[in-house]
């Protein structure tokens, strides 16, 4: 794997990030210090033309022209030994976006929480700016205690539970035409 994805200029950095995610997997779950996945995906919102009505014994009809309606974003935060999540729905990807939702995450998943560990990607909205540009300073403070950001490493999102669910919601159910 060394020389495939990962430069080996990095690969001890890699490894070393790699396991510190698996070893936070492998602990038993605790409802005072859980452990949550956060992650991100685009939507495009495409609205069929065309649609025809089906009738018993009629062979499906399909039109490849669509309308356009832009598109939004999904927030996805799991929590994968409870088999608890959260999905959100925003029209934009901003810091603020996901400051707001990370709040969510800390104040309607996990109010009783002593700390939670966050494990999501390295996106440069993944901030703790990012609360500060968002919230009044002593509420970014107070979002920000509540965590401990695990980052997972580059080339290796695919460590991320959100992401792996996220892959299945869009090949499962938003793998078609969705209007807005």
């Amino acid at each position: 794997m060394q020389g495939w994805i990962i430069p080996s200029t990095i690969w001890g950095e890699f490894v070393a990030h790699m396991e510190n995610v698996l070893d936070i997997y492998k602990k038993p779950y605790d409802e005072d210090y859980p452990v949550v996945c956060m992650d991100e995906s685009p939507k495009q919102l495409i609205e069929d033309c065309n649609s025809t009505c089906m009738k018993p014994g009629q062979e499906t009809r399909v039109d490849y022209e669509y309308v356009r309606h832009g598109v939004v974003n999904i927030f996805m935060s799991n929590e994968p030994l409870k088999g608890k999540r959260m999905v959100e729905v925003t029209e934009s990807k901003t810091k603020k976006d996901w400051a707001h939702f990370i709040k969510r995450i800390a104040d309607e998943m996990h109010p009783e929480a002593k700390k939670i560990t966050l494990i999501m990607d390295n996106f440069k909205t993944h901030t703790p700016g990012a609360l500060y540009e968002a919230f009044e300073p002593e509420e970014a403070k107070r979002i920000w205690d509540r965590f401990d950001f695990t980052y997972t490493p580059k080339h290796a999102s695919w460590l991320n539970m959100a992401e792996i669910e996220l892959h299945v919601l869009n090949k499962q159910c938003l793998s078609r035409h969705i209007p807005p």
